[in-house]
């Protein structure tokens, strides 16, 4: 993991929420902890299910792969 690009994600996020606020505007993700813990818990499941090395090939098990 990059720790620059991380601090500079989390910069730029601050930033665009403070921005965000300033405007009066609502932001573009879960405004409580449940919502953000949600999206924590699709980014940690995608990253399990990759290290786990499973997938599957959707357009082939629909029959729509050319």
């Amino acid at each position: 993991m990059n720790l620059a690009l991380t601090a500079f994600a989390l910069l730029t996020g601050l930033l665009t929420g403070a921005f965000f606020k300033f405007l009066g505007v609502p932001i573009p993700a879960p405004p409580e902890l449940p919502g953000v813990m949600g999206i924590v818990g699709i980014y940690l499941g995608y990253k399990v299910v990759d290290a786990m090395g499973w997938s599957v090939d959707l357009l082939s098990a629909l029959g729509l792969a050319g």
